[in-house]
């Protein structure tokens, strides 16, 4: 038997002679501690191998491109660019990664928003070290993963979308996908230059973006729209460190 015929396995499916190739993952978080201690849980792991780190989301997105790892585990909460926002990025430059977000986060707004934006695994950082190993087996799979302090109702719950949206969140989805992507970007601190590099657009382009964004909202300073969107739930002061 040459290969594996189910989709999306990447380099899990692959058998060079009598053995399988190992399933690639990349890492991103800020703390060298948690850094170093996946590099040495995936070392031990016989169909594991981590190719590639990052400390920063920009970072990260860069490298992810680069190396179309089988799988990004992602810290939520990182400089630059965060990791909810990593996600629709990486979906789109390396659509074969699949995504796990390691969180200190246990709140339901923070696993709807990972899975919306395409994740497939959520991890909290307080659960044992072999349930991020569970995870990557399941999100290369294209599997859902969970931890188990997560309630698994918060799965259907986001499948169903059956929540009820406020008339903040209505203008919310008056933006188009680009032009939430570039607001989460904008209220996370960064400029049109950065925008631009991270979404592969002229700074023009993502002026005009901007532009739109501040008349359908009826806003323009970034601190006001950062209020607006912890109003509504697309960002939370608890996310930024530094907050």
């Amino acid at each position: 038997m040459g290969c594996c015929a189910a989709q999306g396995l990447g380099r899990f499916c692959f058998f060079k002679g009598t053995r399988m190739s190992k399933i690639a993952v990349f890492v991103a978080d800020d703390h060298s501690i948690v850094r170093e201690g996946l590099r040495q849980m995936l070392a031990r792991s016989s169909d594991l191998e981590m190719v590639g780190e990052a400390s920063d989301g920009e970072a990260a997105v860069k490298e992810i491109r680069r190396l179309q790892p089988d799988v990004a585990i992602l810290d939520i909460a990182m400089p630059m660019v965060s990791g909810l926002e990593c996600i629709p990025l990486v979906k789109n430059d390396s659509p074969g990664t699949a995504i796990v977000i390691l969180s200190m986060f246990v709140r339901e707004l923070y696993v709807h928003q990972a899975l919306s934006a395409g994740a497939l695994g959520y991890v909290l950082k307080t659960a044992p070290w072999t349930e991020v190993l569970e995870a990557v087996q399941m999100v290369v799979q294209g599997k859902y993963f969970l931890s188990r302090e997560i309630n698994s109702d918060l799965i259907r719950g986001y499948l169903n979308n059956d929540d009820r949206k406020s008339a903040e969140s209505s203008r919310y989805d008056l933006l188009s996908d680009r032009e939430q992507q570039i607001f989460r970007l904008v209220i996370e601190g960064n400029s049109t230059k950065c925008i631009a590099e991270l979404l592969c657009l002229s700074p023009k382009t993502v002026e005009k973006h901007r532009s739109n964004i501040s008349k359908k909202l009826g806003m323009s300073e970034p601190l006001a729209m950062l209020k607006f969107a912890m109003k509504i739930g697309v960002a939370d002061p608890s996310i930024w460190p530094d907050s």
